[in-house]
Formats: C-alpha cells, structure tokens, sequence
C-alpha cells in the first residue's frame, strides 16, 4: 500500500480530545486539504504524523509501514516533510545558507557545515530548490530582510531540501497578502505530482484552488470528507463552518 493511511487516530489532553477516531487518506501525488475552525484538532493531527505528537491510539501508515512511534528524525528520512505555521529558519543568514545548509543535511554528512560551503553539488541544488519555490532576486539576502511571503517559500524550500515524498503544509497562507497568497498558489501548484501534499488552510479561495480532496475537522473528528464539488454540496459542512462557499 503506497501513501499515507490514517486508522482510527485518537488524541487526548486530559478532558481535551484533539483527534477522535480519525481515519484518512493520501494518496500518492494527491493534494489533500484539511479545512475547519479554529481549535478543530488540524494541527494536532499534523504534529502526530510529523512525529511531534504519539496517538493515544490508532495507527499511521506510511507506503505500508507503521510509522506511528517513529521520532520526528526517522518520520522525515521516510519521506515526510513538513513546514509549521511559525518558520524555523536562520533568520541571520542569507537564502542560499538556508537551503545548502538543509541540502548538505540532507546527505547526512558529519561535517555538513563545511559541505554546504564547498560542494559544489550542494551549492547547485540550493540554487535549483531558489527557483524552485519562486525566490528570485539576489541569493545572499539575509533571510531577516526577505517579505513574510518570501520566508514562507524559503521554508518549503527547505522541506524540498529533504527529498520527501510527502510534503506537510501546516497554514502555508496564514498572515499573507493576497498578492503573497497567489504567490503561494502558484508555488504549491507547480509542484511536481511525484509529491504528495497534506495541507491546512483557512483561505477558501487557495482550498478550492489547489485541492484535489478536501477534509473537514470539527471538534477533532472528520466531518466530511470528498472532492471539493462534494464538499461544496455537504449540508452539514455549510452548517458547521461558516463562510464556505455555496
């Protein structure tokens, strides 16, 4: 079985239920958006496939292989990478020291500081994921004085760096522009379909854009999930989460 398969995920904080029961598939190259309010359990149910966070019970799939008690350092040499809705970036180097430093990371070199300075193939690819996720302008800007919308690109670069197969979005969009966030549709929407996609978003106008399937949380548990045409028709989706397009 190829993809990501989600069984039955449970996920509690005490009194708190952040993922009930919740069941839910990727399928390769499938870009699969999550929607619902605020406090739903959408980024609780990212953090437990990323590793971040154990399920109290279920299981993850991944191509067929249980990743469920994997730590975040194995669930990321599987193939999964993921970008979180506050970036992790050197904020003090420049755009071509982020992506070499993650490419040379990538290749699991002990002295992968020094490898990101001289290889020139580490040097290359930096510079193809720089075009790759829409970056233009001078490479040794420092990432501190790059817009908002331009560090959220860096940091998919950065996730690219790793060669996943499967890429976590976790509000790519959140506090942009609309010019930032057409920026941001074009850069997801050019990704290869090698790569599969596992997205949270708030902008309907980007869900409905990008999405090949659309789920929708609402107090932890999956309340619909289907193309966005059926989302679109669901009764109780318009119910429950305000502002969806009729």
């Amino acid at each position: 079985m190829s993809g990501l398969r989600l069984e039955h995920l449970c996920r509690s904080f005490g009194s708190l239920v952040v993922t009930k029961d919740v069941t839910l598939t990727v399928e390769p190259g499938e870009r699969h958006v999550i929607i619902g309010p605020n406090g739903a359990g959408k980024t609780s149910l990212i953090n437990q496939i990323g590793g971040q966070l154990r399920p109290d019970s279920g299981r993850i799939l991944f191509n067929g292989v249980d990743i469920t008690p994997w730590p975040p350092n194995r669930v990321a040499r599987a193939g999964i990478a993921r970008t979180f809705q506050k970036n992790n970036l050197f904020a003090n180097l420049t755009v071509l020291e982020n992506l070499r430093l993650a490419v040379a990371a990538r290749r699991g070199a002990w002295n992968f500081l020094s490898l990101a300075q001289r290889d020139r193939a580490v040097i290359a690819r930096a510079e193809a994921l720089m075009a790759q996720v829409h970056i233009g302008g001078n490479p040794n800007r420092l990432v501190r004085n790059l817009s908002y919308g331009e560090q959220r690109q860096l940091e998919i670069g950065v996730a690219l760096a790793g060669e996943p197969v499967l890429l976590l979005l976790d509000e790519p969009t959140s506090g942009m522009s609309p010019a930032e966030t057409q920026g941001m549709i074009a850069l997801v929407s050019s990704l290869p379909r090698t790569l599969s996609i596992l997205m949270i978003e708030h902008d309907m106008n980007v869900v409905f854009t990008v999405a090949d399937r659309i789920t929708v949380f609402h107090y932890g548990e999956v309340l619909a999930s289907g193309t966005p045409e059926e989302i679109r028709a669901d009764r109780r989706v318009r119910e429950v989460y305000l502002g969806m397009p009729h």
